[in-house]
């Protein structure tokens, strides 16, 4: 037997062809359990997001999608965990505005290309960022509070959950913005970031608002701005970036699902059309707004507009990101 005919009759034997993925066998999937990798700690805005989005694939498939906590490297270790696993559909990426764009810039190094390395599934939600500050920090307003960080930079610090993390991110915008340099603290996620500011070890972060909203409301951390266009619901006495005095300090945290690169397309499409429907759930819907989030409308879901919209941040973010730490 010639090598063709042997390498036939093995795929005949164990049923391995080079043929896609047919669109019969993505309506069998997923026929195991699912990874969701959340490339930080647990306990944080990407974490519970991530979560939530499991549990919609979960309820909409039938099958189990487990998240799996993947910490380091502001999500760098997660993301090309993710980006290098098989792409069978069995490992998904719980990913965000720094791992799929701002990591890009702020990351010579990364592993991982953003643009290339991953099929975007769809949009999970969005969030503005909260500045806030420990409770036990002088500055009550963010006027007050630019005044503060000016005449104590040298002593000043500020949290963030890695290089290029979402408060990393939105905390080296606000620092370009008024003209800081303070010490920054690196921590593993928004959770440990959150208990470090509720324990007076650190000054300030800038994070998603699901992480600092409940102890904002609880009166144990000051919230000085938030990124959004309009003031939040979920805090209206909280003036917007904008209103405050520092338009330039503008951003907001897009959250979706991303498979590695070469996911069978039948496959990518019954996630994306899974999550887009339980996305109308109305127990998802509530456990998204209660937390802060704002839920994609139906012309925002998909594949496509997410892919488009981690090019846009990219170009946009990008030149500012450059610039701000001189790289």
């Amino acid at each position: 037997m010639n090598r063709i005919t042997i390498a036939l009759a093995f795929a005949a034997l164990t049923g391995i062809s080079g043929a896609p993925i047919s669109a019969a066998q993505a309506q069998n999937y997923p026929a195991r359990a699912v990874t969701v990798i959340v490339p930080f700690a647990a306990g944080g805005p990407a974490d519970i997001t991530g979560r939530i989005a499991a549990d919609i694939l979960s309820k909409q498939t039938g099958g189990q999608f487990v998240v799996e906590n993947v910490g380091g490297a502001g999500g760098a270790t997660g993301a090309t965990r993710a980006a290098r696993a098989a792409p069978d559909g069995y490992t998904l990426l719980l990913g965000h505005l720094g791992t799929q764009a701002a990591s890009l810039a702020l990351n010579p190094n990364l592993a991982y290309n953003p643009r290339t390395d991953f099929e975007a599934i769809g949009m999970v939600g969005e969030q503005p960022e909260l500045l806030v500050v420990r409770q036990s920090l002088p500055p009550k307003t963010l006027k007050e509070f630019v005044a503060y960080a000016k005449a104590n930079e040298s002593k000043l610090n500020m949290a963030h959950a890695g290089v290029g993390s979402v408060s990393y991110t939105g905390c080296l915008l606000f620092n370009n913005a008024i003209g800081i340099k303070p010490t920054l603290v690196p921590f593993t996620g928004t959770a440990p970031v959150m208990n470090a500011l509720l324990a007076d070890q650190v000054d300030y972060v800038c994070d998603p608002i699901l992480g600092p909203l409940p102890h904002v409301r609880a009166g144990k951390m000051k919230a000085l701005a938030i990124t959004s266009a309009q003031r939040h619901p979920a805090l209206p006495d909280v003036p917007t970036s904008a209103e405050a005095g520092l338009p330039q300090f503008n951003i907001t945290i897009f959250f979706g699902l991303f498979a590695p690169k070469g996911t069978p397309k039948p496959t990518v499409d019954r996630l994306a059309a899974a999550l887009m429907t339980g996305l109308d759930d109305e127990a998802a819907q509530k456990r998204l707004t209660v937390l802060g989030a704002s839920i994609p409308d139906k012309s925002r879901r998909g594949p496509a507009p997410l892919a488009a919209l981690v090019n846009t941040e990219i170009e946009r973010l990008t030149p500012i990101l450059k610039a701000a730490t001189g790289k």
